[in-house]
């Protein structure tokens, strides 16, 4: 496995809203860098895009060293379920009218604690265009406890086309594993939202229903993830017709298998058999988490010879103009706004 370890959902195309998440287990030190202050991340419209895209090595290639190094994981203090601790509503740049949870006294304080929520959000929406998250309509805090979900992206209850962001307060301290899975999330948000995925009412609404399930994806030309039929040409579909096409009939026995020990060691054996496919072997879980894990190597690492299947997939996002540019924004943003 992985330096980062995610969440491996069983039946990842049943459910009707993408909730992936990141999983903290660095097999290195932990970097206990300090949080910014409140006042340090900056919209990012605010800093000019550079003509290329800028960088900063000694970051990045951190942020790339845990997501694929090998070591000792750090001790997990995990909860039995996730808790959500509080949600904000998303207006524009801010968060507004928190709805607060019941939680249990020892959960006080990470619900009290607003100064944190607010740091996570705006390094977020630092080196996040606007325009690129103007779905996002809401933000929860949650945790499970230290070492397993860091964050996640899901369809909102109310309105399929709307977003969540979910974050564990618990796993905030690290910010090299917070940047690189606030971009691995916002890779879902990028793939997956309205303009690249037409959204199913019918699954929306009928989260629990196989058959409804079915029925759509089976009327869908396209590659079908979940939320909905991705549209003809859009990035999700393009990725699944090149680098998944050939392998998704395998992939989706293991994907239904019901025991989780037997399913864990088979998709185990499937990455370990395509493992110079894959950037990451969180990849291997299905085509939303690959893409999403292409997406972020090809934010934080220089473009590679295309040499191997998984940089061919770092190298998939280089043909459009718009995601070069939109590179270079985040990059520029978060070698300014990184603590």
């Amino acid at each position: 496995m992985t330096r980062l370890k995610f969440f491996l959902s069983l039946i990842a195309l049943l459910l009707p809203a993408l909730a992936c998440s990141t999983l903290i287990g660095t097999d290195s030190p932990p970097l206990d860098s300090p949080n910014p202050p409140a006042t340090q991340a900056q919209p990012s419209e605010e800093i000019p895009v550079p003509q290329a895209a800028a960088s900063c090595p000694l970051i990045t290639d951190q942020i790339l060293a845990l997501a694929v190094s090998d070591g000792e994981d750090v001790e997990e203090n995990l909860l039995d379920e996730e808790i959500y601790i509080v949600t904000y509503s998303v207006s524009g740049e801010e968060i507004t009218d928190p709805q607060y949870e019941s939680v249990s006294p020892d959960l006080q304080d990470e619900q009290d604690d607003e100064q944190t929520h607010q740091q996570v959000w705006e390094y977020f929406r630092s080196f996040i265009p606007a325009r690129e998250r103007d779905g996002v309509a809401e933000y929860s805090i949650i945790t499970d406890g230290r070492g397993g979900t860091l964050a996640a992206v899901s369809q909102t209850q109310s309105d399929p086309n709307l977003w969540s962001l979910q974050v564990d307060i618990a796993d905030t301290g690290n910010y090299y594993e917070l940047t690189y899975t606030l971009v691995h999330e916002f890779g879902h948000l990028l793939t997956l939202g309205p303009r690249q995925v037409a959204p199913s009412l019918a699954v929306f609404n009928n989260p629990e229903d196989d058959d409804v399930y079915f029925d759509e994806a089976s009327a869908c030309p396209d590659y079908f993830p979940g939320e909905g039929c991705a549209n003809p040409d859009s990035y999700i579909d393009d990725f699944y017709n090149q680098f998944w096409a050939d392998l998704y009939e395998e992939w989706n026995e293991i994907n239904y298998e019901e025991d989780e020990d037997i399913y864990y060691e088979k998709l185990d054996g499937f990455y370990a058999k395509y493992e110079d496919r894959f950037v990451t072997s969180y990849a291997a879980t299905n085509p939303e988490e690959d893409i999403a894990e292409a997406f972020a190597f090809f934010v934080f690492s220089p473009e590679p010879a295309g040499d191997t299947i998984a940089e061919e997939k770092t190298l998939f996002f280089y043909q459009y103009p718009e995601l070069i540019e939109l590179r270079a924004n985040i990059l520029s943003n978060m070698c300014v706004s990184f603590p």
